[in-house]
């Protein structure tokens, strides 16, 4: 990026970066938690089922639009499918790694708040997958739907009954769209970029693969995007005045432009400043 597109950076650089192997520890953690804290939930299928018929019916009622459009889409060729399945596969776990190294090395002043957001999330996440176990769509012979990760691969599941690594019971939330919504979240938030506002076709994306695999329904979705918007409500950081900091509007002015106004402060830097004391 150059300097029309990039935040002012003296603020930023300036700001303490949390200890790495502290980070590393919690981050780890947190995707340890997320991949193996699921199968708390195991031995429940029968629940599972039951709540996934009620969630189709709801849908129906409320009259969503049905998950079986978005997956005649992408059957209309093997390969389409099998992008989405690899999409579904590969993205999730380093996409949203790569966002929170970015952030520690480039944006410390905004890291400490998102991978916060990202851990409560997941935390409320697991706390609805032990309260509300869910069969995905794809197991529910109702929908109709395929399962295309077994039928067209690859596919990161086993057999229900032998798989021994992962919770397939534990669709609702859906933490591929809750993390994918973040990560662009947080980089509309920590950039300047006119272009910002791009990074919603990550989360935009993600919901069409889920959905269109059938491995989530709309609703699983709805209720991650929820529970990020209340973190982000309660975890947000705040200036002194009570405003927050961010803003998802394009500047007017660019750095090297607003950086001649009175007052000597870019807006970027004034910003970097106000989140220095809330990261820590």
């Amino acid at each position: 990026m150059n300097a029309r597109t990039e935040p002012a950076q003296a603020g930023s650089d300036a700001i303490a970066r949390p200890p790495l192997v502290r980070e590393l520890l919690l981050v780890a953690g947190l995707f340890l938690v997320y991949k193996f804290g699921r199968q708390l939930a195991t031995g429940h299928t029968g629940e599972a089922f039951h709540n996934a018929h009620r969630v189709w019916d709801f849908e129906r009622a409320v009259h969503l639009p049905g998950e079986g459009a978005v997956q005649s889409l992408l059957l209309h060729g093997d390969g389409l499918v099998h992008l989405a399945n690899t999409y579904y596969a590969a993205v999730h776990f380093p996409a949203t790694a790569a966002f929170l190294i970015w952030l520690y090395l480039r944006r410390p002043a905004h890291y400490v708040w998102a991978r916060r957001v990202l851990a409560a999330v997941t935390a409320a996440a697991l706390a609805l997958h032990l309260l509300f176990p869910l069969a995905p769509p794809r197991m529910l012979a109702a929908t109709g739907l395929v399962d295309t990760a077994r039928v067209y691969g690859p596919s990161v599941y086993g057999s229900p009954a032998t798989d021994s690594l992962s919770n397939q019971f534990a669709a609702m939330p859906s933490l591929h769209f809750g993390w994918a919504l973040m990560v662009a979240v947080g980089l509309i938030v920590a950039t300047r970029s006119r272009w910002r506002r791009l990074w919603l076709a990550h989360p935009l994306l993600t919901l069409l693969v889920i959905v269109g695999t059938a491995n989530h329904y709309w609703l699983d979705a709805i209720v991650a995007g929820a529970l990020l918007g209340l973190a982000l409500a309660v975890i947000l950081p705040r200036t002194p005045s009570g405003r927050s900091p961010i803003s998802l509007r394009s500047p007017h002015r660019t750095v090297t432009t607003a950086g001649r106004t009175q007052g000597g402060l870019v807006p970027a830097q004034r910003d970097e400043q106000a989140l220095a004391g809330a990261g820590r």
